[in-house]
């Protein structure tokens, strides 16, 4: 490589963004996620509002992971109004999850980062030679989105959560319905793990602070606390103190680093990772017959992690259904208040935090809201700069992809992370 990479628009990642790579003496000097698509002022928009209307707002944030900002604004609102939502509405919190974790897993396995693997330029081009994979794919996303509707009334931006629980219960036999096609699921699931670990994956290994929530008795999705790797446990409440924002030049999205000022990776090799001792059995024999050695520090085999979750979310979602028993009210209830709650949840990209400040009367004052792909853009910058030595070693267009191919595997979501109310530019120094 002897020019700089220039990627004007990464494709096949959610939002606009570009890569830039520039080279100086012979070596690379600088790297940079141009986020340039406009930043979405949603903690603006939220405040003044009531705190009913919070999770369908925040729910529009994203497309693919609606459930995460719905539930993570849900648990901190909650948290401000000191609410205790009932054990049944909880576990089906639990099953919405696993719909939004099955849907979103197989379009990133199937769809975005193993055309790159396998040296396909798009899906398209894997469907041509293999068929039947990309139409099983298409299949295991559909069973994540009919139980998504089936659960939340819509596959897309679902509107039956609100805080203190749910609006409705939804339908038994609706979601007994879905049974069927689960189990196919489960055995696709089964399927995609052993196809996972045989796929060419580059060498990469980099020493990463891992952080997800973790639970002690469930695999990490609600409730619980920010573990790090580095042996770091935080309390949802004091999760800004152990990890900052900041801006940058290049980027409309805050970059997230450690309180001592180190760049981490959030997302499925951290949960895998940090919380593999909580999967469940299916997902934990899964994970024994691939042969995966823990802890996986190579970005490219997120692709493997994604692939036990899916197991595991897949058989979640098959015991939850059969022992669903609504009883009582849907939403608990509650008395207006002033107060300030936090809230984290992990959405299939990584850990989400919520913060809101409300007022007696119900209405939101102050809003934060912190990405995963927010706190991953430091990490990939990071990792694009370890390569860097193989990088530079290769023709200008093997560079250029090799270097996309990075940026896809985290699966970013560009437009969930362009989004802050105030702008503070500083030159970097």
């Amino acid at each position: 490589m002897k020019e700089n990479i220039e990627v004007g628009a990464l494709a096949r990642v959610e939002g606009e963004g570009g890569l830039y790579i520039g080279l100086k003496d012979g070596a690379i000097a600088e790297v940079r996620l141009d986020i340039y698509e406009p930043p979405r002022f949603f903690e603006g928009f939220l405040e003044d509002r009531f705190l009913q209307e919070v999770p369908d707002i925040t729910a529009r944030i994203c497309g693919i992971c609606p459930v995460a900002y719905q539930m993570s604004s849900a648990y901190a609102l909650e948290a401000a109004l000191g609410v205790t939502i009932s054990p049944q509405a909880r576990q089906l919190r639990r099953l919405m999850y696993c719909a939004e974790f099955i849907e979103s897993h197989t379009l990133h396995i199937y769809l975005l980062q193993a055309p790159d693997l396998l040296g396909k330029q798009s899906a398209f081009e894997l469907a041509a030679e293999a068929p039947e994979v990309v139409k099983g794919a298409l299949r295991m996303k559909k069973i994540g989105n009919d139980l998504l509707k089936a659960i939340g009334g819509r596959s897309v931006h679902p509107v039956n959560v609100c805080v203190g629980g749910w609006y409705r219960w939804p339908d038994v036999a609706a979601l007994q319905a879905l049974l069927p096609e689960l189990e196919w699921g489960l055995e696709a699931a089964r399927a995609c793990v052993r196809w996972a670990v045989s796929l060419p994956y580059p060498d990469l290994k980099i020493d990463y602070e891992f952080v997800a929530l973790h639970h002690p008795d469930e695999y990490g999705v609600i409730e619980g606390e920010v573990w790090s790797s580095k042996g770091r446990k935080t309390p949802i409440p004091e999760y800004e103190k152990n990890y900052i924002e900041s801006h940058v030049k290049h980027s409309n999205a805050l970059h997230s680093h450690t309180v001592d000022g180190n760049p981490y990776l959030v997302g499925p090799l951290a949960r895998l990772n940090i919380n593999h001792r909580q999967l469940g059995p299916e997902a934990q024999e899964a994970l024994k017959e691939s042969g995966l050695s823990l802890p996986l520090c190579n970005p490219y085999w997120s692709l493997a992690a994604r692939a036990v979750e899916l197991v595991h979310f897949y058989a979640e979602a098959l015991a939850q259904i059969k022992a669903y028993k609504p009883d009582g009210p849907a939403q608990s209830t509650f008395t207006l208040k002033a107060g300030e709650g936090w809230g984290a949840t992990e959405a299939p990209r990584g850990l989400l935090y919520h913060r809101y400040g409300i007022d007696r009367t119900g209405h939101i004052r102050t809003a934060r809201i912190v990405p995963p792909t927010a706190q991953n853009l430091p990490r990939i910058e990071a990792d694009l700069f370890a390569m860097a030595p193989k990088l530079i070693q290769m023709e200008q267009e093997q560079a250029t992809l090799t270097a996309e191919h990075l940026v896809r595997a985290y699966d970013p979501c560009i437009s969930c992370a362009t989004h802050f109310l105030t702008l503070k530019v500083e030159e970097i120094k």
